[in-house]
């Protein structure tokens, strides 16, 4: 159901619900740089058919959230890329260029967002979310449609005519195309394991995280072609989560190849689960992101507080692959990029779990990225960086 004005008490007056539609109507066919944000809700609807027709339908570029990977395909044309603190240039450019952001199915975290007062400034906003809670609580929509995403946009595509904005995709494509993510050419590094993971497996594994650098560098360098194929604790933060959440994906979707890409520090917090895959015979991955230090935190320690670490050097060393043989799982310890395709084959065709141990730099970093508190604007890479 479409429904209308948002009451004092977070329900909603049904009476409106016909004129939040016409004006959500009105504001699809008069923007001139509209632009899609997907987030879990339209992964949790299953909405992955009726987003990529509006999508069509609009002429509009696309960009997602953490949680709404897969919805709209990541090597789809209009695809621009994830948004935020670890999003795209293009994305986040485009987030700031548009004159209708639709927000379906997203929180507008701060982790998206940035700094509020400069997120999407010449936009108005249409957010369609099932839960009033959302509306405006971080962001002030101009227009909300609350109700279940996959039937609001299957009305709202009803309605629309086909519509054309060649100077729009044109500008955002350009921004695709100047400012890529980029896969080092040199030594063991998580962009080239991730990149090398997507295409052995076609696109199409369950790609489970914990949480960290190696959160990020998995929703950016990997394909996702549908929903909840990204399977990961989002705004929660739960170091941990991977290694059960890999298991339990595997027991529901048998057919399916199951890899929990994880960091050494959130392997460290749940490893004891490798003992249940083993003694269960599941066949599924542990792909050790290890660098020895919980490098996210280390990351903002180096970039924003002059390099005074504290609380993040994981020592002594240890042997994950032996730990994992222990357990009664394959253990294979990953330190030379030439190794890591023969590695990766060998436990993808494996018959129970797997652990890697992938040796890389302790500082390595996670780019792009916008400061906390800054606006989206304000992204920079790698390069941008290195020019510091």
């Amino acid at each position: 159901m479409l429904r209308g004005t948002l009451l004092r008490d977070g329900s909603v007056n049904p009476d409106e619900q016909l004129r939040n539609a016409e004006q959500a109507l009105s504001l699809l066919k008069s923007a001139q740089r509209p632009l899609l944000l997907v987030g879990g809700g339209a992964s949790i609807a299953h909405a992955e058919e009726e987003v990529r027709r509006l999508s069509a339908l609009l002429d509009a570029p696309v960009c997602d959230t953490l949680m709404g990977k897969g919805v709209y395909p990541g090597d789809g044309e209009a695809y621009l890329g994830m948004a935020g603190m670890h999003g795209t240039k293009a994305a986040n450019y485009a987030i700031s260029d548009c004159d209708l952001l639709i927000a379906i199915g997203a929180r507008f975290s701060d982790r998206v967002i940035g700094n509020p007062g400069e997120f999407a400034p010449k936009a108005k906003i249409l957010h369609i979310d099932i839960d009033p809670a959302e509306i405006h609580k971080n962001i002030r929509a101009a227009c909300f449609l609350i109700g279940d995403v996959k039937e609001v946009l299957s009305r709202i595509n009803e309605r629309l005519e086909q519509a054309s904005h060649p100077a729009w995709r044109e500008k955002t494509a350009a921004w695709k195309e100047k400012y890529p993510l980029k896969v080092p050419e040199e030594g063991l590094n998580a962009p080239y394991l991730i990149s090398l993971l997507d295409k052995l497996t076609d696109h199409d594994a369950l790609i489970v995280t914990d949480v960290g650098q190696h959160q990020m560098w998995a929703a950016q360098y990997y394909t996702y072609h549908h929903g909840r194929q990204l399977i990961t604790s989002g705004g929660l933060g739960t170091m941990g989560y991977g290694l059960g959440a890999a298991i339990g994906a595997k027991t529901a979707c048998p057919e399916k190849t199951v890899i929990n890409i994880a960091g050494d520090g959130c392997f460290r917090m749940n490893m004891n689960e490798l003992i249940t895959a083993a003694n269960e015979h599941i066949p599924m991955i542990e792909l050790v992101i290890n660098n020895s230090v919980l490098g996210m935190v280390r990351q903002w320690q180096d970039m924003f507080y002059e390099k005074r670490f504290s609380q993040t050097v994981l020592s002594p060393q240890v042997d994950y692959a032996a730990v994992a043989r222990a357990m009664g799982a394959e253990g294979y310890t990953l330190e030379k990029r030439e190794d890591a395709e023969d590695i990766l084959k060998k436990a993808l065709s494996a018959k129970g779990p797997v652990l890697i141990d992938c040796h890389i730099d302790k500082d390595d970093k996670v780019f792009p990225m916008v400061p906390a508190g800054r606006g989206l604007m304000e992204v920079f890479d790698g390069e941008d960086y290195g020019r510091r």
